[in-house]
């Protein structure tokens, strides 16, 4: 069962807010074990252009479910973020209870829909799904490891790719599954 911890930047959380908000999450409840005490973190911010923002995390075990969307209306991004962390879940559900029971935790899995009805098995990737659909160019800023880090913080990425001031090499910082960073330097 998921528990709520609503907070507010720039907006007193009101209880019809969190009610809403606490309504609309619920209904992940149907992924979770009974037994399962996970707690969504949810951060509503109001930007001075009128618009609001609903950030959404869930830690798991193997796993962090985090969503965000903004949109004119408060309501309509806890809808929009609802949508994307069932479609999240939906995905990776597998992976998750195999590695739940690869470890033995036993209090933990992600279940299906409590009505019984069962996703559809997923589709392998046709070859139209691994095609590029968008090329980025981007002129590498030389910088240490700790400033790349920040920038992809910064940025909301789980990856960045920077010259290495010390090296001139160029290399990738990344965000791990534990939440811990990673570094990738290339031998030029």
């Amino acid at each position: 069962m998921l528990s709520f911890n609503v907070r507010g930047e720039n907006i007193e959380v009101t209880e019809a807010i969190r009610s809403y908000v606490e309504k609309r999450l619920s209904k992940l409840d149907k992924y979770f074990e009974e037994t399962s005490n996970s707690i969504a973190h949810v951060n509503l911010k109001v930007y001075s252009d009128k618009s609001a923002k609903v950030e959404v995390t869930i830690p798991l075990p193997y796993l962090v479910l985090r969503a965000e969307e903004t949109s004119p209306d408060m309501y309509a991004s806890v809808d929009l973020v609802t949508d994307k962390l069932e479609r999240q879940i939906r995905k990776y559900k597998t992976k998750i209870n195999r590695k739940s029971r690869e470890k033995g935790i036993k209090d933990f899995e992600l279940t299906g829909p409590a009505n019984g009805a069962i996703d559809a098995p997923e589709k392998a990737p046709k070859k139209d799904d691994m095609k590029v659909v968008r090329t980025k160019r981007l002129a590498l800023k030389p910088m240490d490891s700790e400033e790349a880090v920040l920038q992809m913080d910064m940025l909301g990425h789980n990856f960045f790719i920077f010259e290495d001031a010390e090296t001139n090499g160029t290399s990738i910082v990344y965000r791990r599954r534990d939440g811990r960073y990673g570094l990738i330097e290339t031998d030029e």
